[in-house]
């Protein structure tokens, strides 16, 4: 060992000539890298010479963004380069929590999503318990940053349904401000979204997304959100033709819009190949070996193909649940249906039942 040892540079370079892309065995990155053969450094992993954010390593051990490596205490950048960005677009249905695990065992939004090689999914903002719609993913921090944080002023908009519907009063204080627990928040913008009685809706916007802000404002007004849905986020629309619990991978052009909105480079995203996939909440296990996604569906939650009967009265022209007719269909507005307002094909077959069940002004 002592004689291994002297074969060592004697000073210990600072970082890495090689930049990678994904995680790696760390004896292999250390090799390719010149600090010497894989053999010499498995010998240095073993001699307790090499740790691993400040834990002796192990052979065969894997590195990604972020470890911190040290040789002879010496601490040794590994540079691994930022992904290529990523976003899933996600219909969140009522009953799932913003969250990767769940003390209370209640179901996660993370579970719907497809695995991801080399990272993690980000979820871009929250929402909570109760509240459905559009909720986006992606596997780019710097991505995720630029749409949260509140300096970027991204919009977020919202379709609130309450009981009855609000005074000038009310409209003007919540576009003037209303003060909470945690500062001023107000609405960049409200137009009213029809309805009667108990199903009256309004859509408005906000531009930050602190926790339940949207009915916290509407609380202090003694009114109560019966129910809330996110229908935007920046410049992505949730489409009418993505159900709830599914998946959809944005097309390239679709991010590097995204990316340019929010003043990213797209570090030529436009010389590949558009891509598009949709993953359903159902699919649970990837199976085979194939590049594309494939996934195991439990039996038991497939559909029988038919449209479920809807029992849910239905008021100014669309009902509570899904709608399963044509019907109960919403008035459509005009260059709301894509992804970026524009309107698209529609698949063939019955696609009534798997609508976003929204107020008419989308």
């Amino acid at each position: 060992m002592q004689g291994f040892a002297e074969t060592l540079p004697t000073k210990i370079k600072k970082f890495t000539n090689e930049v990678f892309s994904e995680p790696q065995r760390l004896h292999k990155v250390l090799a390719s890298c010149g600090f010497g053969s894989r053999r010499a450094m498995e010998e240095l992993i073993i001699a307790g010479r090499i740790t691993v954010n400040r834990m002796p390593a192990e052979i065969g051990q894997k590195i990604g963004p972020g470890d911190e490596v040290r040789i002879n205490g010496e601490p040794v950048k590994i540079r691994f380069s930022e992904p290529s960005p990523r976003v899933l677009l996600y219909h969140k249905p009522a009953g799932e929590i913003v969250s990767r695990s769940d003390p209370e065992g209640r179901p996660t939004v993370f579970s719907a999503l497809p695995p991801i090689k080399g990272g993690k999914w980000i979820s871009i903002g929250r929402l909570d318990f109760n509240t459905e719609g559009l909720l986006l993913f992606t596997n780019s921090g710097e991505l995720a940053n630029r749409l949260m944080h509140p300096r970027y002023e991204v919009d977020r908009e919202y379709a609130v349904r309450i009981l009855g519907k609000l005074s000038d009063e009310q409209i003007g204080a919540l576009l003037r401000g209303i003060e909470l627990d945690d500062g001023l928040a107000r609405c960049e913008k409200l137009t009213d979204g029809g309805g009667e009685g108990c199903n009256h809706w309004y859509h408005i916007v906000i531009k930050e997304g602190r926790n339940r802000e949207v009915r916290r404002l509407f609380d202090a007004l003694d009114l109560m959100v019966s129910r809330l849905i996110r229908t935007r986020y920046g410049v992505i629309t949730m489409p009418q033709t993505v159900k709830r619990g599914e998946v959809v991978e944005l097309e390239q052009t679709e991010l590097i819009a995204l990316l340019k909105s929010v003043g990213l480079k797209t570090n030529g995203l436009g010389n590949g190949a558009s891509r598009k996939q949709h993953f359903s909440e159902e699919m649970v296990k990837p199976v085979g070996k194939s590049k594309k996604f494939r996934f195991k569906v439990d039996k038991n939650l497939r559909g029988n193909g038919k449209a479920k009967q809807n029992n849910t009265p239905e008021v100014n022209g669309f009902s509570e649940e899904n709608t399963t007719g044509e019907e109960n269909k919403p008035p459509k507005k005009k260059g709301t249906t894509g992804l970026f307002g524009r309107r698209r094909q529609r698949s063939q077959g019955n696609r009534a039942d798997t609508m976003m069940e929204t107020p008419s002004k989308f």
